[in-house]
């Protein structure tokens, strides 16, 4: 082959090879030029959108928490502005020589690392946890310092939740704690813009009124746009939409009242409800003993929360709403008022009284075996006889006695504005069928409605029961709605009056029924088992004592209480109504295993009646007796209650 066809054949390889790659060159330009098309116009929106985000961070401003007041403006919970240590544990890359490092910049003490590292193992890990709170300017000068060295580690400006009357009203104000898994689940059936309310905030109410007025007190929430680098410093805010602060909410309690039946109860458990009857306000509502509410706001220590839940006391009871008790000889104005009302018995039927009553083999027997001789309606509840009770039960049974008693609330939910109230005992044959499943224990023996009769048996109620039932006898027949909630006071605006949760409804007794069986229980503070704690009361008030048994005591056997545990002993209650003519406060009140009603129950609500109507602080001499169960009409001299120094120590 020549040289020239040679160099020809040479360049022809040359001009495919060339034309070849020119091909896939102008491919792959095709190929970037549709890419890019896609991109800038097919894609435009979503790569605009995803490159704005990239540019700009939405951050959630938690609104500050309305303030929860007493009736007359003292405040019961509020927000305080603190310094927080933060760590993200997402964030850290050691977080053990973090906590090394950091608590030789600040004192961190054994309940701040054990709070810390429970907070760690319940919540997410990006999610920011509070080491250390209400820093020091001095400790924060020291962390800011050494940010740069610490990631993960920040120091936040937050609201923390404070209570300033620690303990007094915590059953009733509840607290505010972090959300929890358990809150988070909830919080997921919220429709989807409440849950978007809540971005950004880390607590929420637990229990009481800041729990069911979370949505009022919480507020709303506000959103700042800002500009951000590639690397997260803001450069400049592109749009801020306010929070808007949550209401405060004025209840209908009376804290001072509060605070001195708390007081007057001591060291001793036990109940009080103070109710206004014509509208279903709640004046107090005590539960002994309390915990402080303060414990739980940013997480509580394991050592205190055992403390707490493992006391013998159960502090975390709220026995008020929860705690149930046989109301023993309180349940007597009731059932008057039913013989009245079913035509059993007139006020002038009298029963003999020899200190016992027999039915078949039992020996049903009055507290004491005393006997009382001819008894009528008015003595049977001023002397408070056994025996005339346990005969009209007898007449009654047990069907008519749940019949009449449950549409006074006994047995049922008040409806109250509060989470956790329970429907106690009230029973019945088709309760016991239901509660028991051997067939001999479903049966219902006549006995077991003797026991009824006196407020013993099966028979188990609250305190709020109790205290919404006597004001059904003391307005003239009306069931009311107890409520705590009583006023909303939106940012900067007035107060506005909130709804009872329902309205009263009458239950059609005959006021000549009603005006015997109260004029019965007025006897009981004039002549009858609480005329010592009544006497030289300036002002009418009717009430009933009762002695409730804890545990069965055999027939044969009588009540000692020093041979019995503490535990076991009976239960002082009282339930009383005044001024006599004109009702405006009703109270319920039981102290647990004291024994008497009129020894311990009675003094107390005895004080409420005079701090009420008289405006009276009884003296600090009375205060001592009283706890101890050592008093009876108040000893040395009451002061007015407005120069009673405040708030408490």
């Amino acid at each position: 082959m020549s040289l020239h066809h040679q160099v020809d054949r040479r360049l022809a390889r040359q001009q495919r090879r060339a034309w070849l790659a020119l091909a896939v060159a102008l491919a792959l330009l095709a190929l970037l030029a549709g890419r890019a098309w896609v991109l800038q116009v097919v894609q435009h929106e979503r790569h605009a959108a995803q490159a704005e985000g990239n540019r700009t961070a939405i951050v959630p401003l938690v609104p500050p928490r309305g303030r929860i007041l007493d009736r007359h403006g003292l405040v019961l919970a509020d927000d305080v502005p603190v310094y927080t240590l933060e760590i993200t544990p997402g964030r850290v890359t050691d977080l053990e020589a973090t906590l090394q490092r950091l608590g030789e910049l600040v004192e961190l003490t054994p309940r701040d690392l054990q709070r810390f590292r429970r907070l760690r193992a319940e919540s997410k890990r990006f999610d920011p946890l509070p080491l250390k709170t209400r820093l020091s300017e001095e400790e924060m000068a020291r962390v800011a310092a050494h940010l740069w060295a610490l990631p993960g580690v920040d120091i936040q400006a937050r609201r923390l939740r404070r209570y300033p009357l620690g303990a007094t009203a915590a059953h009733a104000i509840g607290y505010l704690g972090r959300i929890s898994e358990r809150d988070r689940a909830r919080m997921d059936d919220w429709p989807e813009e409440r849950q978007a309310n809540y971005r950004g905030s880390t607590h929420i109410g637990k229990l009481g009124v800041e729990a069911a007025q979370e949505e009022r007190l919480h507020g709303r929430t506000g959103l700042e746009r800002l500009e951000t680098t590639a690397t997260g410093r803001v450069v400049r805010r592109l749009d801020l939409t306010q929070p808007q602060a949550g209401q405060d909410i004025q209840l209908t309690l009376d804290a001072r009242l509060q605070h001195l039946v708390e007081r007057l109860y001591g060291s001793r458990r036990g109940a009080l409800v103070a109710l206004d009857p014509r509208n279903g306000e709640v004046l107090a509502l005590v539960s002994m003993p309390t915990f402080d509410p303060n414990l739980f706001v940013d997480g509580i220590d394991p050592d205190s929360w055992r403390a707490l839940n493992e006391s013998l006391d159960r502090p975390l009871l709220n026995r008020a709403l929860r705690g149930t008790y046989p109301p023993g000889s309180t349940y007597k104005p009731f059932m008057a008022l039913a013989a009245l009302e079913l035509g059993l018995r007139k006020p002038q039927t009298a029963i003999y009284d020899p200190g016992y009553w027999v039915l078949g083999n039992h020996r049903f027997r009055s507290h004491g075996e005393h006997a009382l001789g001819m008894v009528d309606l008015r003595r049977s509840i001023a002397a408070s006889s056994n025996v005339y009770y346990y005969t009209l039960a007898h007449e009654m049974g047990v069907q008519a006695i749940h019949d009449f008693m449950a549409p006074l609330g006994f047995g049922q939910l008040t409806g109250i504005d509060l989470p956790g109230e329970v429907r106690g005992i009230l029973p019945s044959p088709a309760w016991k069928r239901a509660t028991y499943r051997k067939p001999e224990q479903q049966r219902w023996h006549p006995g077991e409605t003797i026991s009824l009769g006196i407020g013993q048996g099966y028979n188990s109620f609250t305190m709020l029961q109790l205290a919404t039932a006597l004001a059904a006898l003391t307005n003239g027949g009306q069931r009311i709605t107890p409520h705590l909630a009583r006023a909303a006071v939106p940012p900067g605006q007035a107060p506005q009056p909130l709804p009872p949760p329902a309205p009263p409804r009458p239950l059609g007794y005959r006021s000549e029924h009603l005006r015997v069986v109260l004029e019965a229980m007025e006897a009981v503070t004039t002549e009858g088992t609480a005329a010592r704690v009544f006497a030289g009361a300036p002002y009418r008030s009717g009430g009933k004592t009762g002695t409730a048994q804890a545990v069965t005591i055999g027939q044969r056997d009588r009540y000692d209480p020093q041979r019995l545990a503490e535990f076991q002993r009976d239960h002082s209650l009282y339930i009383g109504f005044a001024p006599a003519e004109a009702p405006s406060v009703v109270v319920a009140a039981i102290v647990e295993n004291a024994g008497v009603g009129a020894a311990h129950a009675a003094p107390i609500v005895r004080r409420v009646f005079d701090y009420l109507l008289l405006g009276l602080y009884p003296s600090e001499e009375d205060i001592a007796a009283t706890q101890k169960g050592l008093s009876a009409a108040p000893i040395g001299t009451a002061r007015r209650a407005d120069d009673i120094a405040w708030p408490p120590p």
